[in-house]
């Protein structure tokens, strides 16, 4: 049990880090990724005018994809291979997802909304999968 509680713990947090690197990584690379995530985190804070970008839109859902992955790859090997440590990261990103969508919902479609929280549960469980094939 508490190899399970450690492995959901350590993957959310991984998910976490890695989604932050991953944007500050994408921001320096791609000016106009950094542009957009400047201006999203400015009008969530203060409030007033966003467009959102279709492109940064669907780049967020893939590697909200990928990272959920790795770290429910993570969290199941942490847990030595048990199915529920990925489940109960699942769960707390999908709750994570959730505070994202409430903090932002004026500003971005609904799809992505739909589509960015629904990939977070099954995508972690398809990382712990993975670990425990191989």
């Amino acid at each position: 049990m508490v190899r399970i509680v450690l492995g959901a713990i350590v993957g959310f947090f991984a998910w976490l880090i890695v989604w932050v690197v991953t944007e500050k990584v994408l921001s320096a690379l791609w000016p106009a990724f950094g542009v957009h995530q400047h201006a999203f985190e400015e009008v969530v804070k203060n409030g007033g005018q966003f467009t959102a970008d279709t492109t940064m839109l669907l780049t967020h859902i893939v590697v909200g994809s990928i990272v959920a992955v790795m770290s429910g790859f993570l969290a199941a090997l942490i847990a030595g291979g048990n199915k529920r440590a990925p489940l109960v990261l699942g769960v707390l990103l999908l709750a994570l997802g959730l505070l994202k969508v409430v903090m932002s919902w004026p500003y971005v479609p609904i799809w992505y909304h739909v589509i960015f929280t629904a990939i977070l549960l099954p995508m972690a469980v398809v990382g712990g999968r993975l670990k425990t094939t191989s």
